[in-house]
């Protein structure tokens, strides 16, 4: 197998380091947000008081995708995607402690430490495929964007499922030790076989060029922030709470049915290029990114506004979010293509990583709204104000440049 590994190509070899990097990476960080939940929980934290422990982890998202595409572009892509590869052991030891040493700030800086890590190697990842793929080969970028975008999702609903299963049968402290010792042979194989400088600018890169200067990145950065601010805005906290609190589901049902969302978000992810016009050979542009904005904002006002008229509840819920799970999917594999096509060559990760912290920001918002509207006005409020983000989302996608040569792809 190894002789095989050897005769392929080193672009292709070096997607699959990464992608197995990056799965190995999304499996633990699945699994360590459901041990977080559950384990509190059975320590007796309340569900917003365990939401306040990821404060952190996507506060630091925010900070670490500005300045680590700034460390990819400087330092190269290889040592950014190993610091998170390690820094993600060492948050993951340092919940290894016994559970009474498990105190608020000590959890809430181990998850800082993870969203630290999380982000480095996301940007790291994502900005490797843009070196590893020629320029005159869009087409070929969108498919093994969407790949690594939707498997890395599918993967995250896997670890929900492998956090619980971890949990049962060999307790908090033994998964994450567990996932840390796997984590650390993940880290020395890239240590050993990842390009040295792999992503690295040829020319030094100011700190000052943190910021984009490209006026298409930042209208789709604009966009990505309104848009993962609407998913989050309902998905963290209200949709959990609601199922328990309204529908009497237990913890079990509800984190299954949570991880096979993810996971169903994750498969149409990677088979978005198919759905977007990719098999008829068109390659998507900021017109087909308006129009799939504009269908999720037409589903997204029908959910909330079924759910305000308290319209089959429960069908409401499972059904309507599955269909925004599929387009919001749809959406996000554009977004994500997008980027890696306008970002530079030179410096990708600079790019990559500044939209990414856009990213961020709006999961930081939807998670901060998510638990205070949830708790005053409920989760058909959520729904309105993930509809109004999507709709700005919309209206911002207008101004995205557009290709006359291709068709809208939808």
């Amino acid at each position: 197998m190894l002789a095989k590994l050897s005769q392929l190509p080193n672009g292709v070899r070096q997607y699959m380091l990464v992608t197995f990097n990056y799965w190995n990476f999304t499996l633990t960080d699945g699994a360590l947000r459901m041990l977080v939940v559950l384990h509190f929980h059975q320590l007796g934290y309340s569900p917003l008081e365990i939401a306040s422990l990821f404060l952190f982890y996507e506060f630091f998202g925010v900070v670490t995708n500005l300045i680590g595409g700034w460390l990819g572009a400087r330092l190269g892509l290889n040592k950014t995607m190993n610091i998170g590869l390690f820094m993600q052991v060492i948050a993951l030891l340092m919940l290894a402690v016994p559970s009474v040493n498990l105190t608020v700030i000590w959890v809430m800086f181990a998850q800082a430490l993870s969203g630290i890590a999380k982000d480095l190697n996301k940007m790291s990842a994502k900005s490797a495929i843009k070196t590893l793929v020629p320029n005159d080969q869009q087409g070929a970028l969108y498919k093994w964007i969407a790949l690594l975008t939707g498997s890395k999702n599918a993967l995250k609903g896997v670890g929900f499922f492998l956090g619980g299963t971890l949990l049962a049968l060999i307790g908090f402290q033994g998964a994450v030790v567990l996932m840390a010792c796997v984590l650390t042979v993940v880290f020395v194989c890239s240590l050993l076989w990842l390009d040295k400088d792999l992503g690295k600018a040829k020319n030094k890169v100011k700190f000052s060029q943190i910021f984009s200067k490209s006026r298409s990145i930042n209208i789709l950065s604009a966009a990505r922030m309104f848009l993962f601010g609407a998913r989050d805005v309902w998905f963290v906290i209200a949709l959990p709470l609601y199922l328990g609190q309204v529908f009497g589901w237990d913890y079990v049902l509800v984190g299954s049915f949570l991880a096979v969302w993810v996971i169903g978000y994750g498969v149409v992810q990677s088979i978005a290029p198919g759905i977007t016009g990719k098999v008829a050979g068109v390659v998507p542009d900021g017109l087909a990114a308006f129009a799939w904005a504009s269908i999720l904002a037409l589903v997204t006002g029908a959910i909330a506004l079924a759910l305000q008229f308290n319209w089959y509840p429960e069908f409401t819920i499972v059904i309507g979010l599955m269909i925004f799970g599929a387009i919001f999917a749809i959406n996000s594999s554009l977004h994500s293509y997008l980027i890696v096509s306008y970002a530079k060559g030179d410096g990708v990760s600079l790019d990559v990583g500044f939209y990414y912290m856009a990213n961020a920001m709006g999961r930081l918002i939807g998670t901060l709204l998510s638990g205070a509207v949830y708790q005053l006005y409920g989760l058909s409020m959520c729904l309105w104000i993930a509809f109004v983000f999507i709709a700005m989302t919309t209206i911002i996608s207008l101004w995205l440049p557009r290709s006359h040569t291709n068709p809208v792809s939808i």
